[in-house]
């Protein structure tokens, strides 16, 4: 077995008291794929940047392949020494690496690379980041939320770069379809211990409610054991006085394990505060328009939202999603067109911006508006502490600023301010950033029991397809189209997905692009299929279903949630027999691919 490109062993780290890691054991071999899932505070940034060798642990060892690079992704970049992107990205390249990679991704990903870093909006910083990392072509890349802040279109771009890329990955991401589309091994952080299973993340969550059904069954045999002893204490006959200190002993220790246990945490408790029916007829916009600067942002767009509808605002940053969102909910005049809103509408915003928190102000302080220690929620006074609890806050944090909250805690406390408003319409831009899988899979649920109206805007294409009924999407100068279904449907409906928009060329490159292509001399005769190309195409579907099979088979195995417990090292077989033959059918169906686009080709001349 080939040796880890980057090993953590023994790895232990103590905030405030609580363990956040503890006895930490991470290995990541040369092209494997690793998906770090775990609850928002679980340690999973901590971790990555242990493994970036940015943050030294209490205890444990860390060690790097000599010779091999390893490039970090942070969700915060930092840009203080750049005086443009392009020496950003060029300061992550080594001695060794090509400086037009830089300029390559950057064109790609719709920058020049003369940018000031200071006047990057939050999805140019990311793409910038992202450029950095991706350009040394590094041999590990660790990826902490890669998604985040960025548009559709980049985001399948990013997905399709990293499928070919040949570097070893451990990604963290709130993103679903990213991440099992991507993952071959899902590594689980919870209560400071590591998990890991050698199949990806979409396999993941079956396994992990498993796992918690089983610890949840131990526990409760411990507590019958517990009674029992207890019982025996209590009204057992006396027996030699060395076997009662022995079982006197075995209850403390019993005792012990019980109080030493983590359970793992709770659910946020996700519940719109509603207000009574809105009418029938919650929005009808009659061919609106809306330019800035001459520039047309929204043109002609018509549509009829009806009470109980969701729907979903999609596309590419700058295409103007929150102009069109702010016209539909009045809070924005159109040029041309009428917007009518219907009776009795009460709505509740969730902003993008959290940066439009005071982070001098407290968690308290944000829910109460700074008045009293009660908030109204559904009409009725709740004191701010027992509605912190519903989303996962604990009292101590009630003083807690602002600043120091995470990503995920603020944007739970955004979601307990929003849902506190009684509404029956929901605006929503961008619900689901920096939020853990848990959370989301608990707002997916609120969405789907509001009785009222759904607009949202998102770049979530798994989200998307869970929650909304309709998509409006972008088709280019202030054009807009609305389809039913996901992300998915619109896909499927489209033919095709968003379009990217491209950065501005110089006119010398406009004018280069505008004149006549040059003649090309015809193409040369393919060449025909050879015998073991032939021999290849014949065998290979009869070659692919016995693997289909085989891991069919090892994952019925695995999917026995006692298995790990009662044989460790069947489990571990069983695992690596799974990830070989998953890889192995990968390199038959890309080759069968191969092979038949050939043959197609070569028979459609």
């Amino acid at each position: 077995m080939a040796p880890p490109l980057v090993q953590l062993k023994d790895i232990g780290l103590t905030f405030g008291g609580h363990p956040l890691l503890d006895g930490v054991e991470l290995a990541v071999a040369a092209g494997e794929r690793l998906c770090l899932v775990g609850r928002n505070g679980s340690g999973k940034s901590t971790l990555l940047k242990i493994a970036a060798g940015l943050i030294e642990p209490d205890r444990g060892t860390r060690f790097v392949q000599p010779g091999a690079t390893v490039r970090y992704l942070p969700q915060e970049p930092d840009f203080a020494d750049a005086a443009t992107v392009l020496a950003y990205v060029e300061a992550g390249l080594g001695p060794g690496d090509d400086p037009h990679r830089a300029h390559f991704l950057l064109e790609e990903l719709g920058l020049t690379g003369d940018e000031d870093p200071a006047t990057l909006s939050g999805g140019e910083a990311r793409r910038a980041a992202i450029a950095r990392v991706l350009a040394p072509e590094p041999d590990i890349l660790l990826l902490d939320e890669p998604t985040n802040h960025l548009d559709l279109p980049v985001i399948e771009w990013l997905d399709e770069t990293l499928k070919i890329s040949r570097a070893a990955m451990v990604m963290i991401s709130h993103d679903r379809r990213f991440l099992a589309d991507l993952s071959r091994v899902t590594v689980w952080l919870d209560r400071g211990k590591l998990r890991r299973i050698d199949r990806g993340f979409s396999e993941f969550e079956a396994w992990r409610d498993d796992v918690l059904a089983e610890e949840e069954r131990e526990q409760h045999k411990l507590d019958r054991k517990i009674v029992a002893e207890e019982h025996w204490m209590r009204y057992g006959v006396t027996a030699r006085r060395k076997r009662n200190m022995r079982r006197v002993g075995e209850l403390q220790a019993l005792r012990q394990a019980r109080r030493e246990f983590r359970g793992a945490a709770g659910s946020v408790a996700l519940a719109a505060t509603q207000a009574e029916k809105s009418g029938t007829l919650v929005i009808e916009a009659e061919r609106i328009s809306k330019a800035y600067d001459d520039r047309p942002i929204v043109t002609d767009f018509s549509t009829r939202i009806r009470r109980g509808d969701r729907i979903g605002i999609i596309g590419p940053n700058g295409s103007g999603k929150t102009t069109l969102l702010s016209l539909l909910t009045g809070t924005l005049t159109a040029d041309e067109g009428v917007v009518r809103l219907g009776a009795n509408l009460e709505m509740a915003t969730l902003e993008q911006n959290r940066d439009s928190l005071d982070p001098t102000a407290t968690v308290a302080e944000t829910l109460t508006g700074g008045h009293g220690d009660s908030v109204m929620v559904d009409g009725k006074p709740r004191h701010v502490v027992g509605y912190m609890k519903d989303f996962l806050f604990a009292p101590e944090q009630a003083r807690t600023p602002l600043g120091v909250l995470s990503g995920g805690e603020r944007g739970r406390l955004m979601l307990a301010r929003a849902l506190a408003k009684p509404s029956n319409v929901l605006v929503l831009d961008e619900p689901t950033n920096d939020l853990d899988l848990d959370t989301l899979d608990v707002l997916e649920e609120m969405l789907g029991d509001y009785a009222g109206t759904v607009l949202l805007i998102s770049h979530d294409r798994d989200f998307l397809d869970r929650v909304v009924s309709a998509v409006i999407v972008p088709e280019g100068d202030g054009r807009w189209t609305e389809y039913a279904g996901g992300y998915s449907d619109m896909i499927s409906q489209r033919g095709g997905d968003l379009l990217r928009t491209a950065p501005a060329k110089p006119a010398k490159e406009k004018a280069e692009a505008s004149a006549p292509a040059p003649t090309r001399e015809p193409k040369a005769a393919k060449r025909r299929l050879g015998f073991n190309e032939k021999h290849a195409l014949e065998t290979l579907p009869k070659t692919m279903a016995k693997l289909q099979k085989t891991i069919a088979t090892l994952h019925q195995k695995l999917a026995d949630p006692k298995l790990f417990g009662r044989d460790r090292k069947a489990f571990d077989e069983a695992s690596r027999a799974a990830a070989a033959a998953e890889a192995e059918l990968a390199a038959a169906e890309e080759r069968w691919l191969e092979l038949e686009m050939l043959r197609e080709e070569i028979e459609g001349r």
